[in-house]
This record gives structure tokens, C-alpha cells and sequence, in this order.
């Protein structure tokens, strides 16, 4: 016996799975980058200190060296020449190393300038280290180097390209998923299609045999008609899935008359419906009355459900602005609960037990898609009822 694995079914732990990886990947490089960061931050911090005590040691040994000269030494000292640094002495006085100082600035502007860079180096919050000279203290402050800003902001600029790149696969990997999917649908519609040519040709044979014979119930064979009329229109839908549908200029109340004057005779006699045509006119629009005869009867044989064979179903057509078509059709069921509004047209979702959930999905997909309209929920309250609205048309949504 061979077992075969559906990735398909297992798509809820493939997404847990990649997005654990890309996770594991991006605190792993933070880890490793925030170690790196912080034997960076101690040796720049240990580099300050030497300098701090060379510099104290001298200054207090000999107090008319050079301040330039031990910065100098410093610089030369220590390969890496990058941490910014800015003494500040007794009297307030400043000085700098590794801080580019425009060449034209007077004496007085450098000091306003080195201010200036002294309120950003404190913003990186290293404590200064005090130097306690003879008679005043001094302060020595310093930045953080350029590399150290930059290892700082690294990780989450590779964290922000794993992710990046891990929603690019995901993308890739759903559409191809969906695709390969849509395929099999349609390939199965199709073969369905196919399949059911064979037996309704054999029945609309009968159908014409059974016309001829007197001793058959002429109203009963007119019946055993519709419904294989209604089987042609099923394949025809099945053969249109996939398929850019051909729309033609139909009368709307024409088209939904026909339908609801099929299904109020297949369903139960509890159930009253009621045509309110509020159209100025007849008002003919493009459409594929195939698909859309299909999109009225999901909407349809879902409220006779939800009213459980007893209430009262509405249909109703008026014009709205910018010659826009509405049809709202209205249900005395169980309506649908507010957190439930947001679902109703997701693939799968069902309230009923042995329920597919893609009859208001494909409905939504063929008014959308297909007729430039809009499917939507205009109102809902539980225990009350509910109305679908279709807009056709152009226009805006009223």
C-alpha cells in the first residue's frame, strides 16, 4: 500500500513552519550581531579610558604640553580612529578628535559647533569619564564610531530583508498553491460537464418520446422538461467555469421572474416569495444568464435554508443613481451573527452541517469578476433575517 502526503492539506504547518525558520533566522542574527556589537562597544570604551589616563598622567606632569599633540598621539596610538571624542576642560572649553570641522569657522563658531556635536555624541549615552586634575575637573566624552552605529542598525536590516524575503516565497508559494488548485477545479468542472452530455442528451430524447405518447400526463412530462432543461443549464455553467463568459443584453426581471417561478415549485409550500420590480422599465443589462440565474439561486436556496422551509423570501429591483441596477433579496431566517459578516464570502465558510461554504464565494466571483458588479450583505440581524444586495451597472454604492 502506497501513502501519498497532500502538502496542500498540510498548508496551516507549512506556514507555521516557514514563518518559525524565518523567526529562528532573524534572532539568531540579532544574537550574533548583538555579541559583536557589544565587544565592539567594550573595546571602544576600554580605547577611551587609556586614552583618558595617558591623557591625565601627562596633563597633570607636565601642564604646558600641547593639548593637539596627545590627541595626536592617540589617533596614531589606536587603529581604529573613528570614535568621535570631545574634551571639555575647567573653564568649559572644548576640544575634538576624529570630528570633521569646517575649515572656515572662527574660533568662537568652532565652540558653537563642537556644543552642537556634544549634545549628539551624549545622545548615545556612553558616561563620560571625569579626569580630576590639580585644581578643576575635566570631562572627556565620546560617540560611538561609525562601525559601531552601523552594526547597531544591521540586524534589523537583515532581519527586515529575511522577512521580506520570506513573505516573497510565501506569495509565491500560496499562488502557485491557488493556482495549481484553480486548475484542478477547473479541469473538474469541465470533465463534469462533459460527463453529464451523454445522459441528458439520452433524457431530452425521452422527454420527446414521452410528448408523443398520449397515455404520459402532458403537465408531468412538461415538469420531467424543466428539470432537464435545468440539467442543461447546470453543464452549460460547469462548461463556462474558467472560461471568459460571453455577456449579452438580458432583461433583468425577465431572467429572475423565470428562475424564481422554477424554484418556488421544487421547494416547500411554507415558503412565499414576492417580486417587487420598482424598475421604470423593462431594463435589459449585459450579462451570462447562465451564471448569473446560478449567482441568484446560491442566494436563494441559502435563505429557504436559513428560514428552514418556513418564512418569507423578497426580491427586489429598483434603479439607483447613475443608471445602477439593485437587487436585494431578503430572507425572515436565522440572519448571521456580526462576527460571522466578514466570512460569509470566504472559501469554505459554512454554517450548515454538510455545507461546502462555496456557493456564496462562486457568487460573489461571477458578480464581481465577471459583471463589473458588487455582492455584498446590506443587513443582517439574527433571529430576523437577512439582505443580500447585487449591484449592476455603473454607479456608485448607495
Amino acid at each position: 500500500m502506497i501513502l501519498t502526503v497532500d502538502i496542500y492539506s498540510r498548508n496551516t504547518w507549512w506556514k507555521a513552519a516557514f514563518l518559525f525558520f524565518c523567526v529562528l533566522v532573524g534572532a539568531a542574527s540579532l544574537y550574533i550581531t548583538d555579541k559583536l556589537v557589544s565587544k565592539l562597544e567594550e573595546r571602544e570604551k576600554q580605547q577611551i579610558e587609556l586614552y583618558a589616563e595617558s591623557f591625565k598622567y601627562t596633563m597633570t606632569s607636565d601642564p604646558n604640553q600641547d593639548v593637539n599633540f596627545f590627541f595626536d598621539k592617540f589617533k596614531q596610538a589606536n587603529e581604529n580612529n573613528t570614535i568621535p571624542v570631545i574634551l571639555k576642560n575647567g573653564t568649559g572649553y572644548l576640544e575634538s578628535n576624529n570630528i570633521e570641522i569646517p575649515k572656515e569657522l572662527s574660533s568662537k563658531e568652532k565652540q558653537a559647533f563642537l556644543k552642537e556635536k556634544l549634545d549628539e555624541i551624549m545622545r548615545d549615552d556612553n558616561v563620560p569619564i571625569e579626569l580630576d586634575m590639580d585644581f578643576h575637573k575635566e570631562y572627556i566624552y565620546y560617540g560611538n564610531s561609525q562601525l559601531l552605529n552601523i552594526l547597531r542598525y544591521y540586524p534589523l536590516f537583515q532581519l527586515l530583508i529575511v522577512l521580506i524575503f520570506g513573505f516573497a516565497a510565501y506569495l509565491f508559494f500560496d499562488a502557485s498553491r491557488r493556482s495549481e488548485q484553480n486548475r484542478v477545479w477547473v479541469g473538474l468542472a469541465k470533465e463534469t460537464a462533459h460527463q453529464l452530455g451523454t445522459p441528458l442528451s439520452s433524457l431530452t430524447a425521452w422527454v420527446e418520446y414521452f410528448k408523443t405518447d398520449p397515455s404520459f400526463d402532458p403537465e408531468i412530462v412538461k415538469e420531467i422538461e424543466k428539470d432537464v432543461q435545468r440539467l442543461d443549464v447546470i453543464t452549460t455553467r460547469f462548461s463556462n467555469i474558467g472560461s471568459v463568459p460571453v455577456l449579452k443584453d438580458e432583461n433583468v426581471v425577465e431572467t429572475i421572474e423565470t428562475f424564481m417561478s422554477y424554484l418556488q415549485k421544487r421547494i416547500s409550500t411554507k415558503v412565499s416569495f414576492t417580486l417587487d420590480n420598482q424598475l421604470q422599465s423593462n431594463k435589459t443589462l449585459k450579462l451570462n444568464r447562465y451564471l448569473f440565474e446560478w449567482v441568484i439561486e446560491n442566494i436563494c436556496k441559502n435563505a429557504v435554508d436559513a428560514m428552514e422551509g418556513v418564512g418569507a423570501l423578497t426580491v427586489v429591483l429598483k434603479e439607483l443613481k447613475n443608471d445602477q441596477i439593485a437587487i436585494d433579496i431578503t430572507d425572515t431566517g436565522k440572519g448571521i451573527a456580526k462576527k460571522n459578516l466578514s466570512k460569509v464570502f470566504n472559501p469554505g465558510f459554512s454554517t450548515k452541517k454538510r455545507g461546502w461554504g462555496l456557493g456564496l464565494t462562486l457568487a460573489k466571483r461571477i458578480i464581481e469578476n465577471y459583471h463589473a458588479g458588487k455582492l455584498f450583505v446590506k443587513h443582517s440581524e439574527v433571529n430576523k433575517g437577512t439582505t443580500f444586495r447585487i449591484l449592476l451597472g455603473s454607479g456608485e454604492t448607495e
